[in-house]
């Protein structure tokens, strides 16, 4: 059973296509570097990575995900085409149990969810299905989500620097944390580094 989310976007893919969409979100607080935000429900396309290293994870999910987007899909009346790229692309830890389906490990028990957002016109019904097995087809239910954002390098250290000064700011606010971090990347790899938008997300009660 997953219970850590996260997001990350672009890898070292040099054919990666630009985002058209974000997942629509009502921006329900602005208090400097950080945000409180209302998301909507959300389909999602995920891939399970059996790796304890996040950049590893990102780049070897990065890549069926891709390929599922850019057609290969069975459309529900036959046939295949390309999905829409959103940001950002999603990335999670999780821990399964195994009742449930397989553990998925690293060297230290962990594995990454790395998934996409889909475009919001699909549902259940109307989303091409993936060719590719270990793609699987999520629907994320609607939560509200604390921010903080920050551009340049999105190296694992600052994401997890970024993590801690979130975790403090929610706690002098007196917020209710749900889960873990979510991390986000939401530009392709040609974007100059300064010009990089990244996030750390926590879910929170509402």
């Amino acid at each position: 059973m997953t219970r850590l989310f996260a997001f990350l976007a672009f890898f070292s893919l040099s054919t990666a296509a630009m985002a058209e969409d974000e997942p629509a979100h009502t921006v329900v607080l602005r208090a400097g570097a950080f945000e409180i935000r209302d998301y909507d429900a959300m389909l999602m396309a995920e891939v399970e990575v059996g790796t304890t290293q996040m950049s590893r994870a990102g780049n070897a999910g990065f890549r069926p995900l891709a390929d599922f987007i850019f057609g290969n899909n069975t459309a529900p009346q036959g046939g295949s085409g390309e999905i829409a790229m959103t940001t950002p692309v999603v990335q999670q830890r999780s821990e399964e149990i195994a009742m449930t389906t397989p553990v998925v490990q690293g060297r230290e028990g962990d594995t990454w969810r790395v998934g996409f957002v889909m475009p919001a016109e699909y549902t259940m019904d109307t989303l091409p299905r993936p060719n590719n097995p270990n793609v699987q087809i999520r629907e994320q239910e609607a939560r509200r989500m604390a921010i903080v954002r920050f551009s340049g390098g999105a190296r694992e250290s600052r994401f997890m620097t970024y993590e801690t000064e979130l975790r403090a700011w929610l706690s002098e606010q007196g917020y209710e944390v749900r889960g873990e971090a979510v991390y986000a990347r939401y530009d392709p790899p040609w974007v100059p580094t300064p010009f990089r938008r990244n996030e750390v997300m926590l879910e929170i009660a509402r």
